[in-house]
């Protein structure tokens, strides 16, 4: 469904609104390993978006959001969420083949979400080798030792919005070490002080081609192509950006090479760029959470998002 109106709920505090969608799994989208600030709160999910705590609730209404502060507009989560995208458009362009199949069917509603790009970045750095439970623990840490504090309802906890690039630019490394994050702190350090110096500029990155930001990307420490694939795509929206990781090498040896004895990575990779169409990106992550949670019997929060 796409450019739908909002909906307002009744609320006249300006705090509450409805977003009306179709085929949309908060559960699916928010718990798929893109993003690592969201918590599960019964049937509800609370996170924070730049400086913007927010409550999230699927309804037959639609979407449920809850701020803590009133809104003027909702457009900043209308973005994070990527209301507007016809997912049915979305989904025909992917390869009408069997295991396609089964992963769109298995995770049906499964959405990619539009991340800040500082944030998208300094996060799957942090990720490499890590746990996705793990992932969220080191995240975690790191925003609540040097994130500013956002405003929450008195109902909730305290909330604090991802550490700017200037502030872990000033931290040292065994301030950084502290937040769990092991080998992977001098290279966000050497990160955000490339990013303060201005070596890279993230905010060029949307206007360059996918191979000419990839190239931009891979200039930090700690971003292979991976990497620099997951930043492009759930943070500046690639749509043919392919993350390939252990789970999606395995998805596509499993899935698409079952016979053939010994697939090589270049092989997948030439293989992913050419199968799966102007949204592979898409599709990769309908198959990397098909087969984290669905395909074998591997509990989702024992899962690696992002092994190099």
């Amino acid at each position: 469904m796409q450019g739908l109106a909002l909906m307002p709920d009744g609320n006249q505090s300006g705090r509450t609104t409805v977003f009306p969608v179709c085929d949309y799994d908060l559960d699916e989208t928010l718990g798929s390993g893109q993003a690592f600030r969201w918590q599960a709160h019964g049937d509800a999910w609370e996170g924070v978006i730049g400086e913007q705590w927010v409550r999230l609730q699927r309804t037959t209404a639609g979407i449920h959001a809850e701020a803590a502060a009133p809104q003027q507009d909702w457009h900043w989560l209308e973005e994070f969420l990527q209301i507007k995208v016809n997912i049915a458009d979305v989904l025909q362009t992917f390869p009408d083949d069997e295991p396609m199949r089964r992963a769109v069917a298995s995770c049906r509603g499964l959405r990619l979400l539009r991340q800040e790009p500082w944030e998208c970045l300094a996060s799957f750095i942090l990720s490499s080798t890590k746990q996705i439970v793990q992932i969220r623990e080191i995240v975690h840490l790191l925003t609540e030792r040097y994130g500013q504090h956002v405003i929450t309802p008195n109902k909730s906890g305290p909330a604090h919005a991802f550490p700017s690039a200037e502030r872990i630019a000033a931290c040292s490394e065994t301030e950084l070490r502290a937040c769990k994050m092991g080998f992977r702190a001098p290279y966000l350090l050497k990160t955000a002080q490339m990013i303060v110096s201005d070596v890279v500029n993230l905010e060029d990155l949307k206007s360059l081609a996918l191979s000419e930001a990839r190239a931009r990307l891979l200039l930090f420490p700690g971003v292979g192509r991976k990497i620099a694939d997951c930043v492009l795509l759930f943070g500046y929206g690639f749509p043919q950006a392919f993350p390939v990781d252990v789970w999606i090498m395995r998805a596509l040896r499993e899935l698409y090479f079952p016979r053939k004895r010994k697939v090589t990575p270049q092989q997948i990779l030439e293989f992913s760029e050419r199968h799966f169409g102007p949204n592979g990106g898409y599709a990769q992550q309908y198959l990397f959470h098909y087969m984290r949670t669905k395909h074998t019997s591997n509990n989702r929060d024992k899962a690696s998002r992002s092994t190099q």
